[in-house]
């Protein structure tokens, strides 16, 4: 088994609802080892698994020949759950996997009701219900042998969407705040329009100028930067 893991900080991460899962105790023993090497060499540092963006590569050997699957692991978690069961019912699965209800139905939904089904949902149909049965796909068969399983993909309102541009800001603020003060710690006096400029250099994400002016000022209210007596368009650094 290998396993490539990317660490970022918490600024780079748009906010995303927590999302529980039972690994399997292979998944979770490689988990714990790197968790212990990683904070072996940065002390007093937290690691949080981002579980939704995780993928695997399954090598799956059906009867008429070996698959290498591509899928989230929530898809992996549901599969490797096959490996000594021929038939789960939906119940089984919710509770072994540990997902929550809604995600574990679009989940088994793109196992065994899309284009590529490697479950096969008894009874028959588009939906998944907490009645269901699946089983293993005895008589799975593509001419590929790297597949990609793709997720059922939730259609966000436009009032979710604006939240989740919100939470994506919110986040962000404290890496906007980190960069105006080490800009104008290291030039001291600076105007808004050069200031604003020396931002879009060092951020490495869209943002608007009147979301930056706002940082600004909060920055002002809390005692970090002052407006130029004279010159209400020029900040003074205060150490």
């Amino acid at each position: 088994m290998d396993m490539l893991i990317h660490v970022l900080t918490q600024g780079y991460w748009p906010s995303y609802p927590p999302t529980e899962v039972k690994l399997p105790a292979e998944l979770n023993a490689y988990q714990e080892v790197f968790r212990e090497f990683y904070l072996s060499k940065h002390s007093g540092r937290r690691l949080h698994w981002q579980n939704s963006l995780a993928h695997c590569v399954l090598k799956v050997n059906f009867p008429k020949g070996t698959k290498e699957l591509v899928v989230s692991l929530f898809q992996t978690v549901v599969l490797m759950l096959f490996q000594d069961q021929d038939q789960l019912s939906f119940k089984d699965i919710e509770e072994a996997s540990g997902i929550e209800a809604k995600e574990l139905k679009r989940t088994l939904q793109s196992l065994a009701c899309g284009k590529v089904r490697v479950l096969v949902k008894s009874p028959k149909g588009r939906d998944v219900d907490d009645t269901d049965t699946f089983h293993f796909n005895q008589d799975f068969s593509e001419k590929l042998f790297r597949i990609k399983i793709n997720n059922i993909q939730v259609k966000e309102s436009l009032e979710e969407n604006a939240a989740t541009t919100e939470r994506v800001f919110q986040d962000r603020q404290y890496q906007i705040d980190a960069a105006v003060v080490r800009v104008m710690k290291t030039r001291k006096t600076l105007s808004h329009t050069l200031l604003i400029s020396e931002l879009y250099k060092q951020l490495q994400f869209p943002i608007k100028p009147a979301d930056l002016k706002k940082r600004i000022e909060s920055l002002i209210d809390r005692e970090y930067l002052e407006r130029d007596e004279n010159d209400a368009k020029v900040y003074i650094y205060l150490a």
